[in-house]
Order: structure tokens, then sequence, then C-alpha cells
């Protein structure tokens, strides 16, 4: 029961993740439009999200002396690296495309777990991955526009392949033996922030920012809205409830799982973008969500068939005898204390 509750509660963890994550595009395109660089716009992001997450850096300070190397990797990869390869790619390919192989993750975390980790993976997590990226292919229309652009395309799967970083990071220390030991998610969060921020000020260059645009409104679909306020929902809930949410859904459920549930992001972005900025689907995008949405499901409520002797990858909690069902479910809640 323990085990069940715990696995329904990173799923909807990770369906929070997946719309705070989505909405930072409707938000982040007017902020554009009326005159920031998107690159201006990320370093805004990472760096305002680090300051609001200042006093947990400080209350977990002992991350620094105990898990440098996660911290590090968690800064550059999960939120530097995604950002910044992923704009980049933005400049030589198709926006479409590029958000296609950057979801290609969560394949890529299952090849990750069965060929460097060397452990098996279910078939319905791998049949979930299959089905999300092909309905995400319909949802962003991967058929219009395509250039054939090699750095375009080495540049986004490097996007992709540091949002394997995050998945796979966000899930180390979650079965350490002792309490103490465990690396607690949001200050990993909060450090990640903070040395990403140092990363992309070297890429941004904020200096040159027109800051301007921030005192002044930017336009959504024909509403007139604070440039301050669009930021601040960028901040707060695409990128702090987001990543806050996002890893500690992973660590409920496993990296594969909640790799595949976040592919929903591309479709929650695009129905929001429907919604509040007037870009609207067609039938093959709504058919694309649904499969994502099937995919998603199948792969987060598979059936573990190992044996009891370990865990299967993407099986969750429930793998394993009973009794290691039970003390995983028990050790999760401590998981989560900020």
């Amino acid at each position: 029961m323990h085990a069940s509750q715990g696995r329904s509660a990173g799923l909807g963890l990770a369906l929070a993740s997946a719309f705070a994550f989505g909405g930072s595009g409707v938000a982040a395109k007017p902020l554009i439009e009326a005159g920031l660089d998107p690159l201006h716009v990320v370093w805004l992001r990472v760096t305002g999200a680090a300051l609001v997450l200042l006093p947990v850096a400080w209350r977990h300070r002992d991350l620094l002396r105990r898990k440098p190397a996660l911290l590090v990797g968690f800064g550059l990869l999960a939120v530097a690296g995604v950002q910044a390869f992923y704009f980049a790619s933005l400049s030589r390919i198709p926006v479409g495309v590029a958000l296609l192989i950057e979801y290609l993750a969560p394949a890529l975390v299952l090849g990750w777990v069965r060929f460097v980790q060397r452990r098996p993976v279910t078939r319905a997590a791998a049949l979930g991955v299959v089905l999300a990226a092909g309905g995400l292919a319909c949802v962003v229309q991967v058929w219009s526009g395509l250039s054939f652009d090699v750095l375009g395309l080495l540049l986004a799967l490097a996007a992709a392949c540091c949002q394997v970083g995050y998945f796979v990071l966000s899930d180390q220390g979650a079965d350490e033996a002792e309490q103490a030991e465990r690396a607690d998610p949001v200050g990993v969060i909060a450090y990640g922030l903070l040395i990403g921020s140092l990363v992309l000020t070297v890429v941004a260059r904020p200096w040159g920012m027109d800051w301007g645009v921030l005192g002044d409104r930017a336009d959504m679909n024909g509403t007139s809205v604070p440039a301050w306020l669009l930021l601040g929902w960028i901040v707060l809930v695409a990128t702090v409830l987001a990543y806050v949410t996002g890893v500690i859904s992973v660590r409920r459920l496993s990296p594969q799982v909640a790799g595949v549930v976040a592919c929903l992001e591309a479709v929650i972005a695009t129905v929001l973008a429907w919604v509040l900025l007037g870009e609207h689907l067609d039938a093959p995008q709504i058919i694309g969500g649904a499969v994502v949405l099937v995919g998603a499901f199948i792969a987060q409520s598979s059936t573990p068939k190992a044996p009891a002797s370990g865990p299967v990858a993407g099986s969750g909690p429930a793998a394993g005898t009973a009794e290691t069902a039970e003390r995983d479910a028990e050790l999760s809640a401590g998981r989560t204390a900020p």
C-alpha cells in the first residue's frame, strides 16, 4: 500500500513538473518578442530561481563537502547544459525538430540503464517511450520545415544528453542506506541553479541586456501583461516549482518512467500556446498529444516482472520483495523534506 501511494504521489509530482516546465514558453515568448534575447531570458530564469533558493543552499551547505561532483554535474548538465544547447540549436534547425530531439532523452535514459548500468528494463517502459516519441513527433509537426543541419542536430542531441543527466543525477543518492548520507533533492537543485547561473553568466553576458524591457509591458495575444509578472511566472513556477517537483518525482518513480511523463511538457506547452497565444492545434497535433498521454500512462503503470532478487529499471519500488518495497516507500518520505 505504501509503495503504491508513493508511486501515485510520484506520478502527480511528475505531472506537476511537466505542467510547470511546459508553462515557461508562453511566458518567455512575449518577453523575447518585447526585445529580450532568448539567452538573456534563460539567464534571468536560472539566476532568479537560484536567488529564491539561496536560503535552501545555505541550509544544505554541507552538500558542498559531501557531494561536490553531484552538484557540479547537476549545475552543468541539468541546468546550464540543457538550456544553452537547446537555444543554440534553435538558431540552426526548426523548433519542432530541436524539441523532438531533446525529448529523445527518455529513450536515451533507457539506453543508459540497459547498456551502461546493465540492468533490465520492462517492455512496457520501452513501449511507452516509443509511443511518446511518436506522439511527440505529431505534436511538434516534425515533418514541417525540416532542414538537415549537422551542427544543429548535434547541438539538439547534446541538449538531450544533458537532459539524461538531469534524470540520472536526480536519482543519485536516493538509495543511500543512512538518512544522513542522502543528498537532499531541494538542496541539490539550489546548488545546481547557482552553478548553472555562473556558467550562463559567461555564455549569455547579461551586462548587455536591455533591462528597460522588464519595467515595460509585453503583448500576449492582444493582452498587455507586465513583463515583471511574466518573469515572475518563469522564475517561481516554470523553474523553482518545476525543478523541485521534477527531481522529487524521479526519486519516487524512476529516471526512465519520470522521463516519459516529462514528454507531456511538449503537449502542455502546445495547449497553453493554443489558449494563451492563439497558436491553434490541428488534428495531427491533437492525435499526437493523445498518443503521448497513452505512452506515459503505459510506462508508469507497467507491472514489474523481475525476480525478487533485485529491482527492475522502470518498475519503481514495487520491484523486489514486499519487504523491500515497503522499506523503500517509507524511506521515500524522508527524501522529500527540504
